[in-house]
């Protein structure tokens, strides 16, 4: 089963109008109210964009993500869900001088199991991933974003500093995503 970590962006309930409607069989529920020990009954996470910075969540991103990659369960970081990812294996991440919204068309640089094709996105962040940490690569970029879509080597973990849910190339991501 999936679990959808709700970490308050605006644009969850997207997401969760999205895998309602591909009847993919979910849970969605707040860091806050996640109870930890319990992740071992989910294959797979998605953890969502958020409004603000807290410690409290950023911990508990942190142990889902060590938890997948222990475990070898999937996880699909969006947006601020990908910055965690890098954050949390050593990479780094910046705050943008103008926030960074609206369609963008992403390049794939590297063959990989969700996407293969040039994609139109929907980006919504005041922040970026600056500097990848060793187990983590790029999979695609923007002409602003050196890292759109990244990957931990050799596991389905990904994380996308867009916005999948928000357009028809992102759902057919994170479709491909479910379907792993």
């Amino acid at each position: 089963m999936l679990l959808v970590v709700d970490n308050g962006s605006i644009y969850t309930s997207d997401l969760v109008d999205f895998l309602k409607e591909k009847n993919f069989l979910f849970e969605k529920i707040s860091p806050y109210d996640l109870e930890l020990e319990l992740l071992e009954k989910y294959d797979s996470f998605i953890l969502s964009g958020r409004r603000k910075n807290e410690k409290k969540i950023n911990e508990i991103n942190s142990k889902i993500i060590k938890h997948s990659i222990q475990n070898n369960k999937k996880l699909l970081g969006i947006c601020y869900g990908a910055e965690i990812l890098s954050l949390t294996l050593g990479g780094t991440i910046r705050k943008l001088e103008t926030v960074q919204k609206g369609i963008e068309k992403i390049s794939i640089l590297k063959n990989n199991v969700l996407i293969n094709k040039k994609i139109k996105v929907f980006e919504s962040h005041g922040y970026e991933i600056s500097k990848l940490p060793d187990l983590l690569i790029s999979i695609a970029r923007s002409t602003y974003c050196n890292h759109e879509i990244i990957q931990y080597d050799g596991k389905f973990i990904f994380g996308t500093q867009f916005h999948p849910e928000m357009t028809s190339d992102g759902k057919d991501l994170i479709h491909e995503f479910c379907l792993l």
